[in-house]
C-alpha cells in the first residue's frame, strides 16, 4: 500500500509540474516574438513527453498488478521465502538461487506468461530492474496474446 501511495504522490507532483511548465510555455508563446515562441514550444514539449512517459508507466504497473492478481487467484504467485539481511534487503545468494530456478522454468516453458512473471520477480529480487521490466513486458504480451519479439 505504501508503494501505491508513493506512486500516486509522485504522479500528482509530476502532473502539477507539467501544468506549471505548460503554463510558462503558453505565456512564452503568447509573447509573440520569434525567440519566445521558439522557447515556448520547447518548454511545451517537455510536459508532453513527461505525460506520455507517466501514462505508459502507469499502464505498465496496472497491467503487472492485474497479472499478479490473476496469478495469485490461481495460487501460482511466487512465495517470498528469500533470506534477508539484517537491514531487510534480499540476500544476494538467496536471490541468485531462486533466479536460477525461475530461469530454468522459463526456458522449459518460454510461451507461458506465468513463468515470465515469476522470472521478472526473480530479476527484481536480484536487483536487476531493467531485465525485470523486460521480463514483465514479455509476460504481459504473452498474456494478451500479442506477438513477442525475440531478444
Amino acid at each position: 500500500m505504501r508503494a501505491k501511495i508513493s506512486y500516486l504522490v509522485t504522479a500528482a507532483v509530476l502532473v502539477f509540474y507539467f501544468v506549471l511548465a505548460g503554463g510558462r510555455g503558453v505565456m512564452l508563446i503568447e509573447a509573440g516574438t520569434p525567440l519566445t515562441v521558439t522557447f515556448g514550444v520547447a518548454v511545451l514539449i517537455l510536459p508532453v513527453i513527461g505525460i506520455w512517459f507517466l501514462w505508459k508507466n502507469t499502464q505498465f504497473v496496472r497491467r503487472a498488478n492485474q497479472l499478479a492478481a490473476e496469478l495469485d487467484a490461481e495460487g501460482g504467485l511466487p512465495a517470498d521465502d528469500l533470506k534477508r539481511t539484517p537491514s531487510g534487503r534480499v540476500d544476494r545468494e538467496s536471490a541468485d538461487e531462486v533466479f536460477a530456478r525461475r530461469k530454468a522454468e522459463t526456458e522449459d516453458a518460454p510461451d507461458d506468461w506465468r513463468s515470465w512473471f515469476r522470472l521478472a520477480v526473480a530479476y527484481h529480487d536480484a536487483r536487476d530492474t531493467p531485465r525485470a521490466r523486460k521480463a514483465m513486458q514479455r509476460a504481459i504480451a504473452l498474456h494478451d496474446g500479442k506477438p513477442v519479439e525475440e531478444a
